[in-house]
């Protein structure tokens, strides 16, 4: 993903209006992010933690969502799976859902998704961050290959967002 400014990425959501988007938290190390190994940009507000963002590079620009979540449910022992990068965890999937783009999110419409708690899936699945679950799932499919899907899947779910 090629980095981006603070500016873009307001500029690029597409589930909320441009006042609200001026008002969200965008994290302020965006200097320091690894972008190089980034399928989306994806941050957790810290003053509203059931509130998240990512932001996606689609057809050559940025594309933001904004989610809700429950947040990890510090009861939940058993392991659940991201629907976007396929890695485990124990505790630390949550259902974000995000407002559809236009008039279905008025309406009060909206999709899910089965997320990374921390919403760090690119840094998942290249190996650079641990789920703590211990041994990964084994896969025949290649590193580029898991990279693929998971850029596919950020896609989709952004798609049925704007749909």
């Amino acid at each position: 993903m090629k980095p981006l400014t603070e500016q873009e990425i307001r500029a690029g959501f597409v589930n909320c209006g441009k006042g609200a988007a001026k008002r969200l938290f965008v994290p302020r190390d965006l200097a320091d992010r690894p972008w190089d190994d980034l399928d989306f940009l994806g941050w957790r507000d810290p003053q509203s933690p059931d509130r998240a963002c990512l932001v996606a590079e689609l057809d050559g620009r940025p594309v933001g969502v904004v989610l809700r979540s429950s947040g990890p449910s510090s009861r939940q022992a058993r392991r659940s799976m991201c629907s976007v990068c396929v890695t485990t965890h124990t505790g630390g999937v949550s259902l974000m859902v995000a407002p559809r783009a236009g008039k279905g999110g008025q309406q009060g419409n909206s999709v899910g998704a089965y997320l990374c708690s921390d919403l760090a899936c690119s840094l998942y699945v290249r190996g650079q961050k641990d789920s703590g679950v211990g041994a990964r799932l084994h896969e025949s499919i290649t590193l580029e290959e898991k990279i693929q899907r998971t850029a596919s899947n950020i896609a989709a779910f952004i798609a049925k967002v704007t749909a």
